[in-house]
């Protein structure tokens, strides 16, 4: 068996479901709920959406940093992230870093302050806010991805 090929299936079907939730995050849910009447109901069910959402994110992002670690392992690509063609590299493990940092660190345990505050304050803020912050990552995501797969077919921007 070639386990670069299982772990680049891995790592490539780990992306696709986490990103992609991302995706429908960012250009779906979250401009619904900025347009919903009643701020506390949307924020509910969003919470509720993203909790569920949150699990699947966390074990992508795991499979995704398990499988990449294995290819850089079973290539000997660690040299790779001297070589500035390469950007990507580096753009991935920074996508995964925030994403991690978020998933892992922010919203179990920062973020309900936060919103709890922004909440008694105005809550015509919060979807905004996550709006502006889910599109950023996302546009990272996605230059990162279009890098990647050039990269791992030898093409460089």
């Amino acid at each position: 068996m070639d386990w670069i090929v299982v772990a680049r299936m891995i790592h490539v079907i780990a992306v696709v479901l986490w990103i992609g939730g991302v995706a429908m995050v960012t250009l779906v849910l979250i401009p619904i709920f900025n347009t919903m009447e009643n701020d506390a109901d949307g924020l509910r069910l969003f919470h509720a959406i993203e909790s569920q959402f949150a699990t699947q994110a966390r074990i992508t992002t795991f499979l995704t940093a398990l499988s990449g670690l294995t290819m850089l392992h079973l290539t000997h690509g660690w040299s790779r992230f001297t070589d500035p063609s390469n950007w990507w590299l580096h753009g991935m493990v920074l996508i995964w870093s925030l994403f991690t940092i978020m998933l892992f660190v922010i919203e179990p345990f920062i973020l309900p302050r936060v919103v709890k505050k922004m909440r008694a304050a105005s809550t015509k803020k919060i979807f905004p806010a996550m709006l502006l912050l889910h599109r950023v990552l996302l546009a990272g995501s996605l230059i990162t991805l279009a890098g990647g797969v050039a990269g791992a077919h030898g093409w460089s921007f």
